[in-house]
């Protein structure tokens, strides 16, 4: 009797229905729908993006156009001159505007995970402003050490180093104190203005107009080469996911647990800032500071699916992608023929949002005292 009740109880207990299956599911349905949503408004935006312009072009020919070039003889191709509008204009800038978003966002998250503080991001903590100087150095003095790649190695290490320095200051007791790393971000930021004010002041003309693109932000110089360049420096970039998204959520459960559980926190953070330095160097060697992006998107995408960084950093980039290609569609045609800095627009829009977050960590934690 007492075998058949233990192989009763046995069978009652496999066959019992795991409560939190249902939301499971849930969970990956939304995370399903969410990827595949981002993905299909990236490619409509930028279909839309590559047509709009002085010369306009049909999104259906600029689809038959790309479709073409990968072997898909579809639709109606577009005339000669607006095929050269499309893959020496409009495409480059396109996929460029994709690749600084979705570096930036990306970047946002991994900040955000690392300092476990939800108002970390490259632009607010002067990182973006550190990498800045690097980019301006170079254009100051001259240097083509590492030829195209000078001022990407130059971005590269300036804002490492202020990644660094941001992580080390801020960190106090094991955590990330809000105010500390806003007022170190404040600090920094002015450090490096006076650095950037001091070198234009230095300048010759045609070197400040360079160094005002930079503090303003644009993809308008896009080209096919620079395009090949950030390319190495996404990828490296976003290799890391797969790898560290599980170990970012054991952290959020704190240093100790995390430990506990496996995790060699320290060799993580490393790998993961160095990560974060190269998306943002990259980004703003070639798109010159564009600030909130890596702050709004990461914060929708929690709102939808959860802090889980499994979805939170893959969707973060494609978020930040498709933010930052409809915000340069945004500036480049909204006060036509003129056009907006790409940078005043994503602060426009993240600026609010900002103050919005500030509201809402004060509330949470009861002020800054």
């Amino acid at each position: 009797m007492t075998a058949l009740s233990e192989r009763s109880a046995s069978s009652d207990t496999t066959t019992e229905p795991d409560p939190d299956s249902g939301g499971r599911v849930l969970r990956r349905l939304r995370a399903g729908l969410l990827l595949g949503g981002l993905t299909v408004s990236l490619v409509v935006v930028a279909v839309i993006a590559a047509g709009v312009g002085a010369y306009p072009i049909p999104a259906g020919q600029v689809a038959a156009s790309i479709l073409r070039a990968m072997g898909l003889d579809v639709g109606t191709a577009p005339d000669q001159i607006a095929h050269t509008v499309l893959w020496d204009v409009r495409l480059p800038r396109v996929v460029l505007a994709i690749m600084v978003g979705a570096a930036l966002g990306s970047a946002g998250a991994m900040m955000q995970g690392i300092f476990g503080n939800p108002l970390a991001e490259p632009g607010v903590i002067g990182v973006s402003s550190g990498a800045a100087v690097g980019a301006i150095v170079v254009i100051f003095t001259g240097l083509t050490v590492f030829g195209h790649w000078t001022i990407i190695a130059s971005s590269f290490v300036f804002g490492l180093a202020t990644t660094l320095f941001v992580y080390v200051f801020a960190r106090s007791r094991g955590r990330t104190e809000v105010v500390t790393l806003l007022l170190t971000g404040i600090a920094v930021n002015a450090i490096a203005g006076a650095a950037i004010g001091l070198m234009t002041n230095f300048s010759q003309d045609a070197e400040i107009q360079t160094i005002t693109f930079w503090q303003l932000g644009s993809v308008s110089t896009a080209t096919w080469s620079k395009v090949a360049a950030i390319a190495p420096c996404l990828f490296l970039g976003l290799l890391v996911i797969p790898v560290y998204a599980r170990r970012l959520d054991l952290l959020a459960l704190g240093e100790g647990p995390a430990r506990h559980l496996g995790v060699d926190v320290e060799r993580m953070r490393l790998v993961l800032i160095g990560a974060m330095a190269l998306l943002t160097s990259a980004a703003v060697a070639f798109a010159g500071i564009v600030a909130f992006v890596g702050l709004v998107v990461p914060h929708i995408i929690r709102m939808i699916t959860g802090p889980g960084h499994r979805v939170l950093l893959p969707a973060s980039a494609l978020g930040g992608g498709l933010l930052l290609l409809a915000a340069d569609l945004l500036a480049r045609t909204v006060a036509a023929p003129a056009e907006i800095p790409l940078g005043v627009v994503t602060a426009a829009l993240g600026g609010p949002f900002f103050f919005y977050l500030l509201h809402r960590t004060r509330a949470k934690q009861g002020g800054w005292s």
